[in-house]
């Protein structure tokens, strides 16, 4: 490593060969060191009296000690509470499913609170036989399960300019991953009968706002889902309970919520979220338009600015999570000295497409400062390139898809901060 890499030699020699262990590094008291520490040497309340009752929490809930791991939102970013966002904490987590209660919350209307017995989802348009289904009517088809992220298309939106938001959070918290359990949406197409000419589909949401996407029929017939519950148990109302789409790898305006219809026509709609919202205005004045796919991406969770190195110096664990809805994403690359040297993250867990992966990467901190950053490779061949390149090409007057490359500038004392370099 160069002189001012902001990082020593690691152990066995780890850095320099570009790779991270996966061996243990972790340090530790010896027991001797120990004996003076009450919380082993003396007896716990925890250790001597009797705990909840197995009926305390009909429905489980975290430890009272895991306060912090909750869904935030940016009072400024918005200017009514109705339509807006809150983010998922990814600092706080690891491994790659979302629990349900943290996933985060886009409305544009707030959110719908739908009787099932009640709920209807049509099909009409150009199909030979115009259907409406009931919620037990849903229940009778085959379902299947599949792990996808969900990211919406503003996604760290607010960085374009430049750093603005001091968390992954914030920068990055409009994502989630989670099981979904649901009917093909070709499945309830093909009983509805698509007419040769029909190329295109209208979804439709029943909330308040009456949420409407284009979305190619190609797509629609490809792996889509009518879904009806995530992580094993019914959507929850904030995720569109008690039917939302799934559309895996594109942004998550798509995926209706309170999902109550589909139109099939002959060509897009140009419906608001689709023409003066969810484009990408370019510098000449012009618009991309259609640009549903998220591609691939990647942050450090942590260290990050809300969760600072706290031990000291010596062995620690980076990590953080990436995404592609091209597929996979089989390699992340690490820096800790700005992109100056990169080393290979250990990928860890199961590699599914279009869904979330965590990696790690172990290493020696000597105290120094360092300049994190993390580059997601997806099975396409595709690399996550850096926000300056984003903006040669694209300037910075839009809101959406800003997959660059994040950096988190971390002080002797282990605080971190949103950064950008050049």
């Amino acid at each position: 490593m160069t002189k001012n890499s902001g990082a020593g030699a690691t152990r066995r020699g780890f850095l320099k060969a570009g790779l991270a262990a996966g061996g243990a590094l972790a340090a530790g008291r010896t027991a001797s060191a120990a004996t003076s520490d009450p919380a082993i040497t003396e007896i716990q309340p925890w250790n001597s009296e009797s705990g909840d009752p197995v009926d305390f929490a009909p429905y489980g809930k975290p430890s009272e000690y895991e306060s912090e791991a909750i869904r935030r939102s940016v009072p400024w970013l918005t200017a009514d509470p109705i339509s807006s966002i809150n983010f998922t904490p990814l600092h706080k987590l690891d491994g790659t499913i979302t629990p349900n209660g943290l996933c985060f919350e886009r409305h544009h209307a707030g959110a719908a609170h739908v009787d099932p017995s009640k709920h209807r989802l049509m099909i009409n348009g150009l199909v030979d036989k115009p259907l409406v289904f009931t919620m037990e009517d849903l229940m009778r088809f085959p379902r299947e399960n599949y792990i996808y992220f969900l990211e919406c298309a503003a996604n760290s939106g607010m960085e374009w300019r430049g750093a603005q938001l001091n968390g992954c959070q914030f920068t990055h918290g409009m994502i989630h991953n989670v099981m979904y359990t649901g009917v093909p949406l070709r499945l309830l197409l093909e009983e509805a009968g698509v007419k040769t000419n029909g190329k295109w589909l209208l979804a439709e949401g029943a909330d308040a706002s009456a949420m409407t996407r284009s979305i190619p029929i190609e797509k629609a017939m490809d792996d889509c889902l009518v879904a009806f519950k995530m992580n094993g148990e019914a959507l929850r109302v904030e995720q569109g309970y008690p039917l939302r789409l799934v559309v895996p790898g594109w942004e998550g305006n798509m995926w209706i919520k309170w999902l109550r219809r589909f139109e099939v026509g002959d060509q897009p709609w140009q419906q608001r979220e689709e023409t003066s919202k969810y484009t990408d205005l370019l510098e000449d004045g012009k618009a991309r338009r259609f640009t549903w796919v998220m591609d691939a991406k990647s942050v450090i969770t942590s260290p990050s600015p809300q969760a600072p190195i706290t031990h000291g110096k010596g062995p620690t664990i980076v990590t953080g999570i990436a995404w592609s809805g091209r597929g996979t994403v089989p390699r992340v690359d690490v820096t800790i000295d700005g992109g100056k040297n990169w080393y290979k993250a250990r990928m860890a867990g199961p590699s599914m497409d279009k869904a979330m992966h965590r990696f790690y990467f172990e290493f020696d901190w000597d105290g120094r400062p360092l300049l994190l950053q993390s580059r997601a490779h997806d099975s396409t061949g595709y690399v996550q390139p850096t926000k300056d390149e984003l903006r040669k090409f694209r300037g910075v007057n839009s809101i959406y898809h800003n997959n660059g490359i994040q950096t988190w500038y971390v002080n002797e004392k282990g605080e971190a901060e949103n950064v950008e370099i050049s």
